[in-house]
């Protein structure tokens, strides 16, 4: 995208992908969620169709696209009622870093299985004494012979119980015990000494949440993505796309929310005038939806940037996107709730459910205070505050 217009390609991808949610729509998502099942059926049409792979290189498989299409297939599904926060992390994250610095080897195995919705990898950084203090990392990663041995554990990893592989972002521990640079590790789920336990949520979500345990859990040497001093540089390649991701996911949200509020003021009718005649009900929601559009504006300026190379430029620009994003879905979805009145709360209605879904939105993948301090470091020169 070089200007504010998106390409007819984009605009085909968005509206195909828009056709295929709105076959399974939101109540299919939310009795899936319900019952403790996975979207399986959704996740291998819109592999097959290719929507999961439009990131991928064409000679993977893939359609040779950039983060702003993957971006506009996450946001079309959640505005369609089926918000997927796998697409967040296994196509965009995982994808995104074994696409850039993956060995031949390692791109031949998962990329062409990304591309078709064949293989799920989860991606694995949070630890509970570290939060977003990415230097503070305890998951070690020692040398063993010809490969790796990895110790320690990680805490709210999304859908560990339905990916192949976890990729894990771990410290290097020298024979002195001394940490060294982050790296980052393919990580079977079926290797011994890898276990996890589910944490429950209040979240209505198909994609659980898990704490992660390495106890001593042996890699052979092809497990590291890319060189052992390189990780700083992988994990700002992956989190920048995932950023872009959640902000789509979230303007996607924001989006179902409005169109459905927008609706029901336009046909619920209070001494015979439809209540979004009245400016105490309009006018909240416009201000959501122009919210919206300017967070949906940032994340194609964010995405741009990247797929454009600029890695820098798409960090910041990334950072605001997700942050106008998560305020303008926690708004939208707290409007939707107010214009239905007790109807908002009803589950007939399915805006309680985005409740906590929006509110995470203003906390993960990474939380509004954290992308207030980078903005204020970055972007005003101010003194670093932690």
């Amino acid at each position: 995208m070089t200007d504010f217009t998106e390409s007819a390609e984009r605009v085909a991808l968005r509206a195909a992908v828009r056709a295929l949610a709105s076959r399974y729509g939101h109540e299919y998502f939310e009795a899936k969620a319900r019952a403790g099942e996975k979207t399986d059926e959704l996740w291998a049409e819109a592999g097959r169709l290719g929507y999961l792979g439009v990131a991928v290189p064409e000679e993977y498989g893939g359609g040779g696209g950039g983060i702003g299409d993957l971006a506009a297939v996450c946001e079309e599904l959640a505005a369609a009622g089926c918000p997927m926060l796998l697409m967040v992390v296994s196509p965009a994250i995982c994808g995104t870093v074994i696409a850039r610095f993956g060995t031949p080897s390692q791109k031949r195995r998962w990329l062409p299985r990304f591309a078709d919705g064949s293989a799920k990898m989860a991606f694995a950084i949070t630890e509970p004494d570290a939060g977003s203090n990415s230097h503070r990392l305890a998951t070690a990663i020692r040398r063993d012979g010809d490969g790796w041995v990895l110790s320690g554990g990680k805490h709210y990893i999304s859908g560990v119980d339905e990916v192949e592989a976890v990729l894990v972002v771990a410290r290097h521990v020298d024979d002195s015990g001394q940490r060294l640079l982050p790296s980052l590790m393919v990580v079977p789920t079926d290797a011994p000494g890898f276990s996890y336990r589910h944490i429950p949520m209040d979240l209505v979500s198909p994609e659980k949440q898990f704490t992660c345990f390495f106890d001593d859990v042996r890699l052979p040497a092809d497990a590291l993505v890319g060189s052992e001093d390189g990780g700083l540089a992988q994990l700002f390649a992956g989190l920048n796309p995932e950023r872009v991701m959640a902000a789509s996911f979230a303007t996607g949200m924001a989006r179902r929310a409005l169109d459905q509020a927008s609706a029901y003021a336009r046909t619920r009718k209070v001494w015979d005038t439809p209540i979004g005649a009245h400016q105490g009900v309009a006018h909240p929601l416009a201000q959501c939806a122009i919210q919206v559009e300017l967070a949906r504006v940032m994340t194609q300026k964010a995405a741009a940037l990247y797929d454009s190379g600029e890695d820098r430029a798409a960090g910041e620009a990334a950072n605001m996107a997700k942050y106008a994003a998560g305020e303008a879905v926690a708004a939208s979805v707290d409007q939707a709730i107010q214009v239905h009145g007790g109807n908002g709360l009803a589950s007939e209605y399915g805006l309680g459910s985005l409740l906590a879904a929006s509110r995470l939105s203003r906390i993960a993948p990474v939380s509004r205070e954290m992308i207030l301090n980078y903005v204020a470091q970055h972007t005003l020169g101010l003194p670093r505050s932690y």
